[in-house]
């Protein structure tokens, strides 16, 4: 069922550099324009999408392992859930456990990952959505990771937010200090794009 994209970010890690930010997710997440977010917020650390359609806490860890794992990320954006709705429904605590255990796996292969849990986004007010998310917040905190909340709609003005960044870059405030930009900068201008 993932042959296809195994093959195909096997071929893309040969020739991608390591220590950049991975997203880590499922099929809403596929098709983020990273370029052109790149380019357009002045994104300094390399961007790699090794999002599946069909992952799932289930097939997380292989699919990490053959997708990403090969990457050493240096910061880690998992958004995984939205494949899990009828697990979590079933059996939220298996769906905890896994999730915990591929943390756990993560770590096991590259101690200095920042790891961030990025919600489910929940513009309709969903209970299931807003339950998981839940979870994800407790299972961020618990395992000393970022959490990125994407559950609401928020306003937001893209071209704005650029040219605030833009300038501030421009001043030179940012890059002297060599701060890694924040998570939620960076959940905010990947995951929150089309609003």
């Amino acid at each position: 069922m993932f042959e296809n994209d195994i093959k195909k970010y096997n071929v893309l890690n040969d020739i991608a550099g390591q220590n950049g930010i991975v997203i880590f997710g499922g099929k809403e997440d596929k098709d983020i324009p990273l370029c052109e977010l790149r380019q357009a917020f002045a994104i300094d650390s390399k961007l790699y999408n090794r999002s599946v359609d069909g992952l799932s806490v289930i097939n997380a860890i292989t699919l990490y392992d053959a997708c990403a794992a090969p990457l050493i990320p240096e910061t880690l954006l998992l958004h995984i859930g939205e494949a899990d709705l009828n697990h979590f429904e079933e059996n939220p605590a298996d769906f905890d456990q896994k999730y915990r255990e591929l943390i756990a796996h993560i770590r096991l292969l590259n101690k200095k990952c920042r790891i961030a849990v990025i919600s489910l986004k929940n513009y309709g007010d969903d209970a299931d959505i807003a339950e998981m998310n839940r979870h994800l917040k407790y299972i961020a905190e618990s395992e000393h990771c970022e959490f990125g909340d994407i559950a609401a709609k928020r306003i937001w003005n893209p071209k704005g937010t650029k040219d605030v960044v833009s300038f501030v870059y421009d001043i030179g405030f940012v890059r002297p200090l060599k701060n890694k930009r924040p998570i939620y900068d960076l959940v905010k201008i990947l995951f929150c794009c089309e609003e």
